[in-house]
């Protein structure tokens, strides 16, 4: 079944599979390496866990079978990054927790809500007080940097007011110039330049953008800063955002300095 509330599992989970990668590293950080048995091929931290645990196919392209033959007691997974016809026949037969983060406080209660489904709910509430801290570093003012951000190419895609990312530019004192946009849509490079844009940021993922592409982009956008940026500093949402501060604060700097052509 999918579970509409943390009261509704009556016990703690002792063989979860998570099917998210920022969800499988706040598993690690709760401290659940006994107790994970199952992650996706892109699930890359930790490490370890990379290495040793059970792999269980791709985010949208989950392998029904091997997941089924592990018999877990509480699968992990996301309203965005993962299929409904993936999810909904495992629900039939396995207990699924299914997050949707649009925003930091959305994040910061699902790992209350994790913590409270595998029994570790004093560590979970230290890691949001932790990420809560850190992002107070922040000096909170209005976004004043007109900001684009690619996640993707051929074709080239951005996001919208309605994503994850879209927060995180804002805390990061980023104006998103697609805010009238939604979820990712296409763009051009003519649709970039008329949004009059001061910043072109290059994300490490899920579109693995290089100093060739920055390159490539700098001819074709002259007098706009291009910067490559830590995808997964804007997008998972679970105990990485201890550190997103930080590389915001540097990710500031950065741009202060580059030069455009």
């Amino acid at each position: 079944m999918i579970l509409q509330s943390t009261a509704e599992l009556s016990y703690t989970p002792q063989r979860i599979i998570s099917v998210v990668p920022s969800q499988t590293e706040l598993l690690f950080s709760l401290g659940l390496e006994e107790e994970t048995i199952g992650i996706t091929k892109f699930c890359i931290h930790p490490k370890a866990w990379f290495r040793s645990k059970t792999r269980i196919g791709g985010t949208k392209k989950l392998d029904l079978g091997k997941i089924r033959s592990l018999q877990p007691d509480l699968i992990i997974a996301n309203k965005e990054e993962n299929l409904r016809e993936e999810i909904e026949p495992l629900a039939t037969e396995f207990p699924v927790w299914v997050t949707d983060i649009n925003d930091l406080a959305d994040a910061l209660q699902m790992i209350r809500d994790v913590g409270e489904l595998t029994g570790r709910k004093d560590e979970a509430q230290i890691i949001v007080t932790q990420i809560q801290t850190n992002f107070q570093l922040l000096l909170q003012k209005k976004p004043t940097i007109r900001t684009a951000y690619l996640i993707w190419k051929e074709p080239y895609m951005t996001i919208g007011a309605d994503t994850f990312i879209h927060a995180m530019m804002q805390l990061a004192g980023l104006e998103n110039v697609f805010a009238d946009k939604t979820r990712y849509p296409e763009i051009s490079i003519a649709a970039i330049k008329e949004a009059r844009t001061d910043l072109l940021l290059l994300s490490s993922e899920p579109f693995p953008f290089s100093e060739k592409h920055l390159h490539e982009l700098q001819v074709l956008l002259p007098g706009c800063k291009i910067l490559l940026a830590n995808g997964e500093m804007f997008s998972w949402y679970g105990s990485r955002l201890i550190n997103a501060p930080q590389y915001f604060l540097q990710l500031r700097n950065q741009i202060s300095a580059v030069k455009t052509l």
